[in-house]
């Protein structure tokens, strides 16, 4: 009986430590087929991106798709214990410069359920109500191995000019996507440009996502998500909304990841790969699933 149970403490103990699923959104500035085909920054990003059960992927820039398609299958040889897929946006962006969101992420553990592209106003793009400059992509998961079953995530990348105003409208979001699917349990990441400049005290206080207090920022404002030593901005950021998914993370895994430590870059290494750092946060492992599936 003792054997029994020490063995059950310590299954769990190991599930705990490698069985959380991690949720991650990276800026990788501008990639395309320059990036793709460039070897050594292509290792650099496969060995962040294998650290990533889901990744939310920005400034993708791959007009003719060749690039994302070639890291899914770079990712998918360098980790053959999991199998990597994606879902892409559409190429948003108000005038000749297009980027994609893409989510990233591993079948063995999550299924899409379903995605939704946030629709642009109607017209030039010029009206003041047309508030993003690329609209967010919107994915639905379910997630069996974690104790949230189902969560949404809404990817956004704002433009540095217009970080308070978009990141407003934010809220008016997460409220429509509550009345499409019904679920409150809502995941708001990427680079929204939310510090240093592009911020005021003054907007903060003003702004909606930020002050409610159903929202919160797992990313604190004293965090640096830049590579660059002269800069310590908190630009990037994840946002949670909905008491089981807040009850479902675990605690202090919410953090940049600086990969130019890990990896020992020198700076000029690491800004091959990324001005930004990737975000990540954990979520709590379902312990009765797992114990089923996999002891």
């Amino acid at each position: 009986m003792r054997t029994a149970v020490l063995l059950l403490v310590v299954g769990l103990c190991v599930l705990d430590a490698t069985s959380a699923l991690k949720i991650c959104a990276f800026n990788v500035q501008s990639f395309g087929e320059s990036k793709a085909n460039n070897r050594k920054v292509m290792e650099i990003l496969l060995k962040i991106l294998s650290r990533c059960d889901l990744c939310l992927i920005q400034e993708v820039r791959d007009s003719k798709g060749a690039a994302i398609k070639a890291l899914v299958k770079d990712l998918n040889r360098y980790d053959k214990s999991n199998t990597y897929s994606y879902v892409e946006s559409e190429r948003l962006g108000r005038k000749s410069y297009k980027e994609q969101y893409v989510y990233l992420y591993r079948t063995n553990v999550l299924t899409v359920q379903e995605h939704y592209q946030y629709p642009k106003l109607e017209g030039d793009g010029t009206n003041e109500t047309d508030v993003f400059s690329r609209e967010p992509f919107i994915v639905r998961f379910h997630s069996p191995t974690t104790l949230v079953k189902d969560f949404v995530l809404i990817g956004q990348h704002t433009c540095p000019k217009n970080a308070m105003k978009e990141i407003n409208e934010l809220h008016t979001v997460f409220k429509g996507i509550y009345q499409k699917w019904k679920t409150e349990n809502v995941m708001i990441l990427g680079d929204l440009n939310a510090a240093c400049s592009y911020v005021t005290i003054k907007g903060w206080k003003a702004n909606r996502l930020r002050s409610d207090p159903k929202f919160h920022w797992l990313i604190a404002d004293d965090q640096d998500t830049t590579v660059r030593d002269k800069t310590h901005c908190a630009y990037d950021r994840i946002i949670v909304h909905g008491r089981e998914i807040i009850s479902g993370i675990v605690p202090g895994s919410a953090q940049p990841f600086n990969f130019k430590e890990n990896f020992h870059l020198t700076e000029e290494e690491a800004l091959e790969v990324s001005d930004h750092f990737p975000v990540e946060v954990d979520l709590k492992p379902n312990h009765r699933y797992l114990l089923r599936n996999e002891l």
